[in-house]
């Protein structure tokens, strides 16, 4: 049975930082590329960032570039998020999800498996 597991969300202020993991258990973890969304209340879920397989290529959402950092520990079967200069309107429900393929895609369709979520809430 595949799990992914999200941790680290929380309350945060603008400009704080917070740092998400999601734990996979149940796949071959180093096969599959990952990938961080959100979905904000009312909207639909969005793409925020990717990783390959082997971590040599992400890929970011513009809305994120030079906040976020993702990446992975291949040993431990764990992507991280570090999200760094919150605003306000990264409040969202953040899932990581799981795909088969090498190298990152957007679209969520194309994703296999998906963890239950973290709420993020940044405050002004």
């Amino acid at each position: 049975q595949v799990q992914l597991v999200e941790s680290g969300g929380g309350l945060v202020q603008a400009g704080g930082s917070l740092r998400l993991s999601c734990a996979a258990s149940g796949l071959s973890f180093r096969g599959y590329a990952m990938g961080w969304f959100r979905q904000a209340a009312g909207k639909e879920r969005e793409f925020v960032v990717g990783i390959s397989q082997s971590g040599g290529s992400t890929y970011y959402a513009d809305s994120v570039k030079g906040r976020f950092t993702i990446s992975r520990d291949n040993a431990k079967n764990t992507v991280y998020l570090q999200m760094n200069s919150l605003k306000p309107e990264d409040t969202a429900v953040y899932y990581c999800a799981a795909d088969r393929r090498i190298n990152v895609v957007t679209d969520e369709g194309s994703y296999d498996f998906w963890g239950q979520g973290t709420q993020v809430t940044v405050s002004s």
